[in-house]
This record gives structure tokens, sequence and C-alpha cells, in this order.
């Protein structure tokens, strides 16, 4: 231990001074050199990091152009109407009646969301979640360059929640390479890239935290890629990549408290969604083999239990389907199905895969365990596999249409707008007096109408009881007359519509224009 007084005293004598100047010179020539390591160390360290993020930037500039913003427009949900439903007059027809109920009701809007995907092709196939586009009525999917496009649905399959989408941009369009997802690794950099909040073109950096990670609400088909890098509501759908700019998984869902990112986000891997996407496109659907039995794992438990010399196989608990492929091979309940098509089977999961990556009505071959006494037997049988049953939606074109219920045509309304008649009656209960027009009783979501925005940017140009009185200079005030002008519109043409506006709350009128373009 040091006496510090001591070393005081010591400085008097020259012979003493000698000594520490040596110390001191020693110590410097120690302490100097492990500064310049320490230099060294930090230089390198700083080398790394601008490495790493030159190539961040690298892949960002190479990847952003083929990662698209989604917008979708939700069915307008039906909003109950407060009171009798009637005008209280005793000459109301059924028609008075149902425009009174129309008008008592608040302003109906269509949902909205946002969400992300990314360009597979160049002729404008596109990769997102099932869940950003279900149930939506218009699909708007916007490139970097700012350009939107209405997007079709090719497909969808919700064992994996994802969908492809189709745009027709008239040129070619870039892409992103699909990597192999069996090749990462855990502690390999990604970036995640999408619209988090509706902010396009986001990119953010993490590391691959696990692979074949299940959660509670998987399928037996999502065995999610991991990762810290961070992922928020608006991210769905978009690319996870890898240091090569190849897309490893799609972003799929996060573990949260908040609902907002925690450190924990799980992406689809790609080599799954390639398939998914190969088949959809060659078919419209997604198509697995099924062999219509319920299974559980063999555990150690199990294996000790029936004398098996290892933990592996999977058990048939349950054959309820009597005219399944398993039924008709003739599969008991507490057969231990050991191998498919001459593959060992690990657990009940892995020949779930192997079957459902078998194309359905190929025959295969299965090797069994029967309980037979209290022995078990080696069995074998060829079975033929049918198809897995699916919630997925195939193609628009395929999907059932629904019939009117009076069996009649339901007429195609021009600009996508459902209008009736200000009758006196309604100008007078609205102090509308002297005014005349059509109002807007219904906007379809799947017209382009439905997206043109106010002047303020945000709200949207014309809502449900806006008043229409003229049409690029014409007034109107009847439906036949604006339907005529209105069919008459053809892509590209200017609209002005000058509208009246009746605001419930204040119980005054105001007058705006709105302007678009035919789509």
């Amino acid at each position: 231990m040091t006496d510090y007084k001591k070393e005081s005293k010591i400085i008097s004598s020259g012979t003493s001074l000698q000594r520490l100047l040596i110390r001191l010179a020693v110590a410097f020539l120690i302490f100097g050199v492990d500064a310049g390591v320490s230099s060294a160390q930090v230089n390198s360290g700083n080398t790394t990091s601008e490495r790493l993020s030159a190539s961040f930037a690298e892949i960002s500039k190479r990847v952003e152009a083929a990662v698209v913003n989604i917008d979708t427009k939700g069915k307008v949900q039906e909003v109950s109407v407060k009171g009798n439903g009637t005008t209280g007059g005793s000459g109301s027809s059924a028609d008075s009646d149902d425009i009174m109920d129309f008008l008592r009701r608040q302003t109906r809007r269509p949902s909205s969301a946002i969400g992300s995907g990314f360009i597979v092709d160049k002729t404008g196939y596109i990769l997102t979640n099932y869940h950003v586009v279900d149930d939506a009525a218009r699909i708007i999917v916007r490139l970097q360059s700012g350009e939107e496009f209405v997007a079709q649905i090719v497909g969808t399959d919700e064992e994996t929640d994802l969908a492809v989408l189709k745009i027709d941009a008239g040129r070619d369009l870039p892409f992103i390479k699909i990597g192999n997802s069996d090749a990462v690794e855990v502690g390999d950099w990604v970036l995640a890239i999408g619209s988090p909040f509706g902010l396009e073109q986001t990119v953010t950096a993490g590391i691959i935290s696990k692979t074949r990670r299940e959660t509670p609400s998987a399928s037996a088909f999502q065995k999610f890629i991991q990762t810290d890098a961070a992922i928020n509501r608006g991210n769905s759908g978009g690319p996870l990549v890898n240091m090569n700019g190849e897309v490893i998984g799609i972003n799929s869902q996060i573990a949260t408290s908040t609902g907002d990112y925690n450190g924990i986000g799980f992406a689809l891997p790609s080599n799954e969604a390639a398939n998914v996407y190969r088949q959809i496109v060659a078919g419209g659907k997604v198509r697995r083999g099924y062999l219509g039995v319920i299974l559980d794992s063999v555990k150690a438990e199990f294996a000790k239990v029936y004398g098996m010399t290892e933990a592996k196989g999977a058990i048939v608990t349950d054959v309820r389907d009597r005219s399944s492929a398993a039924a008709n091979a003739g599969l008991q309940a507490n057969d231990i199905i050991v191998e498919f098509n001459g593959a060992q089977v690990v657990n009940a999961q892995d020949l779930i895969e192997k079957v459902a990556g078998t194309t359905p009505d190929k025959e295969v071959s299965i090797v069994y365990l029967r309980e037979i006494g209290n022995k078990l037997e080696r069995k074998t049988a060829v079975i033929k596999l049918t198809e897995r049953p699916s919630n997925s939606v195939s193609t628009l074109d395929d999907m059932p249409k629904k019939l009117p219920i009076d069996g009649t045509k339901t007429p195609i309304q021009p600009l996508g707008l459902t209008l009736v008649e200000l009758s006196p009656q309604l100008a007078a209960i609205y102090k509308l007096e002297g005014e005349k027009g059509l109002i807007v009783k219904e906007i379809n979501p799947a017209s382009y109408i439905a997206d043109v925005k106010a002047a303020n940017g945000t709200d949207t140009a014309l809502n449900e009881g806006d008043v229409i009185q003229r049409i690029n200079r014409v007034s109107v005030n009847d439906v036949k007359t604006f339907n005529s002008i209105a069919a008459n519109l053809k892509k590209g043409d200017a609209v002005v519509l000058h509208i009246l506006s009746y605001d419930r709350q204040s119980r005054t009128a105001s007058q705006r224009i709105v302007q678009f373009t035919v789509q």
C-alpha cells in the first residue's frame, strides 16, 4: 500500500529525484504505449462502424426503389340510425323515410389501413401480408417515385398471411431478389424496410435473434425469423433483407406490450413466401397435400412407455374424416408414422410440413408402427393425398359474386356515386329552401373518387350528405342529367363539382368545389 507522505519526502534528495524521473519515464512509456493501443482499437472500431454504415447505405439505395406503400379502403360499415326512422308525416313515402334515415345518421367513411410490400417481378407482382389487404374494397400502391396505381389481388394464403398483388405501370419496375432464408444465422445483420405509421421508405437495422420461432397466433406453416430490427404498425408486408440486399423474410408480427415496437419482430421466411408466391402466380391459390388426421409428437415419455429406441415420429390421435386419404389407406388412431416417402419423420410438425409440401393427388409411401398386443409392428402403406382445406382466397375473377335480392343486375353508378334528388321537403327541413341538386347518398369505397382529397390534403373531398349542384358547369337537378354527363367522361377528363355541404352541428350550409381527374 502506497504511503503518500513518504513519497513526498523522498523528492527532497537528488538520488531519489533521479530515481523518480526514471520511474516517470518508464511510466510514460508504458502508458504511452497503452494509449497508442487504445487509439488503434478505437480507430479500428470506427473503421468497422463506417464500413457497416456504408453497407447499410448501399443496401438501402439498392432495395428501396422496389419497396412500396400500400393504402387500402375498406368496405363502409353500416351505422345504426337514431330515432324511429320516419318523418312523422301521415303522407310519408317509403323513399322519403329512407332518405330521412340517411340524413339523420352520421357521415359514414370507409375504413382505411396502411401497410408495406415489395415488388418481386419487373412486370408488377407484389408480395405483402394478407392482413394488410383483407376485406379491402380498393388498394392503392405508391412507389418510391410517388406514382400511385390501383392494385388487383392475384391471390392470398391465410395459412402464411401472404397476398400477391399486381399493378400495371406500363414499364419494367425495379424488383428485389428473394434470398435463401435457410442460410440465415442468429447474429446476422438485417434491414427492415417499410412504412411504419405511414412514414414511407423507413429503414431500420438489427440482427437475427432466432430462427424458426413459433408464436401463439401462428399457423402450422409460420415458423418465423425473429429480429430486433424496429418493426411497427405499417411495416407489415415489408421486406427483411440481408447484407446482400436479398429478401430473407416478410415482416408480419411483433411481440409488444404497448402495441408498438418492443424489440421483438417476426418475419415469415422467404423460402416459404417464395413457394406461396409461385403457386399463386401459377394457379391463383396455394394447394397443399392433406392426410386428414389429428397428430401429436412422440416425446421421451411416449418412447419410453412404448419401448421405442428414439423419441421421433408422429402419433395419429384421431381419424375424424372417414373419407380422408388416411382413412382410405387404413390408418387408425394410435398409429405412429415414422417415415414419409423415405424420409424420417421427426415429429408432428415435421410430418405436417412434409405432407403440405407434397402436391395433392400424389401417391406417397409411409411407414408406421401399430400396437398389436404388447408390441409395435412395422407396417407400410401407399396413400393418395387429397388437398388441404384452406381459407385461401383465389383470384378476384374467381370470387363468388352476391346476387341482388330481387334478382336484377346491380346498376353501375357513374363515378361510384349513389345519388338522390334534393326534394323541396328535405330542403325545407335543412334550411336549404330554393336550393337544388343531388344528395350524395353513398360513395363506393372501391371507386377512385373515394380517394380524392380535399384542399387540406387530409380529408376526403366528397362525403355522404353533400349536395352536388353542378358538374362541369352544368346544373344538375335530377339523377338522369348527372348520369348522362358522367357516363360520357373518359379517362383523363377533368371534373369540377360544385358542392353544397350542410353542417349538422352548426346547422349552416357552405359551398365548395371538388376537382379531380377521371381514372
